[in-house]
């Protein structure tokens, strides 16, 4: 069974609530669906007084169990004692009721998973000073008795003034119950510490290791064990040392203790803080003030920030604007000279780790042979609708989105009989396997009636499109209906179409026309982002 994460998307992932969906928990109204976990679904819900909060109300099956809700109620208890600057605190929580639910303070902004997918890996500063928050928070929860055992980039939320650590513990009790037998664990793989992932108990240096794989993640757009089915991710967090070659250099030191295989060797997450205090990139100053966040980051949370919490009536489209879902994109950053960690006081130095114990791993034998088994883990995706379909996101992007000109599609007159359905809308194809669909705007495995794929060395359209390659320069639409009427061509070779190149398809039995502009050199496998403009011809 997979499950998604406790996770506040960005406001145009709102879904409106259905017939199904109560109106009212607890005293608190319900707005809209936020998504779904393995534990139940999310809501946007407001006090009566119109203050906003996340509310999940636990699945039936789980409702049912008495031990489930005994430790449910063992959970909420200990996380509501958790107090801390840079954690959702748990407000309410209803664990008598027919059907539990829990109530945290809503933050106004995306996950970490959201923002890296949207504008790419984060720089080494910003990512330093999220590592300082984050390790705070676990101060907190540890200290209040709980292991939050599924720390992860969608589970971390980011506000003007840092970030915010949410679903602390409450896994926990899922552990309890009968969905969750022998052979099933709780976490998300390549966030899962060795020990979790071979069924021993999880402490705080559990979580330690998942902030470590975080802070690979936000830093270079890729997880440090790969992707990959759950058995083969856990097998590499056991047995493997983790890929940092995207990661700057400056922060492979921190990850790679943090990532320790053996828990007793992993740093405390007062020893991160000292740490970040004293890197290079932070000029020994940990501080939340303007410019923290790229310019890009900080305009998607003015945009959050902006959201009314004033209560949607029934069945309303929150965001007209999510019917044309841009895919999420993830660029890899240019990698800094090396930088080396300066001494800090503490327990343990950048230099000398501890190194004194090593957990018992199981064989790799025996770690194959339990790939069989079922595995309740959860995503470490953002929410997607209850369709199941989410748009693949690249990792790594070889250069930044190129700007565009002032002729660019978006900026042309209009040419009588077209419209533009969409301009400029930027897509990442992951491999080869993935193709553009030219008329929905979107990257799918699916085959379409109209689409552009890769392979061979360039890219190739349905036999009966026709397609048109300018000397060099921009593209216009004009330029488009003439090139493919007296050149037109069924060779797209990489060679030709490098990067901030563009070239035009045209549509079998119509004169609908997209224009593709490569915003990232091409190859036969890896990502590959470009930006599309897709115009209509009215028959």
């Amino acid at each position: 069974m997979t499950a998604q994460p406790f996770d506040t998307p960005a406001p145009a992932t709102f879904e409106p609530l259905t017939s199904d969906d109560p109106r009212e928990v607890g005293g608190y109204r319900l707005r809209a669906r936020l998504g779904a976990d393995g534990m139940g679904r999310v809501y946007l819900a407001h006090t009566p007084a119109g203050r906003p909060v996340a509310l999940k109300v636990i699945r039936p099956e789980l409702a049912e169990d008495p031990e489930f809700r005994h430790r449910f109620t063992q959970e909420v208890a200990s996380a509501r004692r958790t107090h801390g600057l840079y954690t959702a605190q748990v407000v309410d929580a209803g664990t008598d009721a027919a059907t539990p639910w829990l109530a945290t303070a809503f933050v106004p902004g995306p996950s970490l998973h959201q923002v890296v997918h949207r504008h790419g890996p984060l720089p080494e500063r910003t990512v330093l000073l999220l590592l300082a928050g984050i390790a705070e928070a676990l101060q907190v929860i540890h200290t209040a008795g709980v292991v939050h055992r599924d720390l992860k980039p969608a589970n971390v939320l980011i506000a003007p003034d840092g970030p915010r650590v949410i679903d602390f513990g409450i896994a926990r009790a899922a552990d309890a119950s009968p969905l969750t037998g022998t052979g099933l664990r709780i976490g998300s793989p390549g966030f899962m510490a060795p020990e979790q992932a071979l069924g021993l108990p999880a402490t705080p240096a559990t979580d330690v290791f998942a902030l470590g794989a975080l802070i690979a993640y936000i830093g270079s757009g890729t997880t440090p064990f790969g992707g990959g089915p759950e058995p083969v991710s856990l097998y590499r967090v056991v047995h493997e040392e983790p890929a940092l070659c995207h990661l700057p250099h400056g922060l492979h030191d921190l990850v790679r203790y943090c990532l320790a295989k053996n828990p007793e060797d992993r740093p405390d997450t007062a020893w991160l803080v000292e740490a970040a205090r004293h890197h290079p990139a932070t000029g020994g100053e940990l501080r939340f003030s303007d410019g923290w966040l790229p310019s890009q980051v900080s305009s998607e949370l003015h945009h959050h920030t902006g959201l009314s919490t004033t209560p949607a009536p029934p069945g309303t489209v929150l965001d007209p604007a999510r019917a044309v879902a841009d895919a999420p994109t993830a660029r890899v950053l240019p990698t800094p000279a090396p930088t080396r960690l300066a001494p800090v006081s503490g327990p343990r130095t950048a230099s000398t780790p501890h190194r004194s114990a090593r957990i018992a791993l199981l064989t790799t034998a025996a770690l194959l042979a339990g790939a069989t088994a079922a595995f309740l883990v959860l995503d470490n995706s953002d929410y997607f609708d209850d369709s199941g379909d989410r748009t693949p996101a690249a990792t790594n992007s070889n250069a930044p989105t190129a700007a565009a000109t002032p002729s660019s599609p978006s900026t042309q007159a209009p040419v009588a009989g077209y419209t533009a359905a969409y301009t400029d809308r930027e897509l990442v194809s992951p491999d080869s396997d993935y193709e553009f669909d030219l008329r929905a705007g979107k990257v799918t495995q699916d085959t379409s009636s109209w689409y552009l794929g890769r392979e061979a060395g360039a890219f190739y359209v349905p036999e009966d499109s026709d397609a048109y390659i300018p000397p060099a320069g921009p593209l216009a639409l004009p330029d488009c209906l003439k090139g493919i009427d007296t050149q037109p061509t069924t060779t797209l070779p990489f060679t030709t179409l490098r990067a901030d190149r563009s070239f035009c398809v045209r549509a079998h039995g119509g004169q609908d026309i997209a224009i593709i502009r490569t915003l990232t050199a091409a190859s036969n496998d890896g990502p590959v982002k470009v930006a599309i403009t897709y115009y209509h011809h009215s028959a």
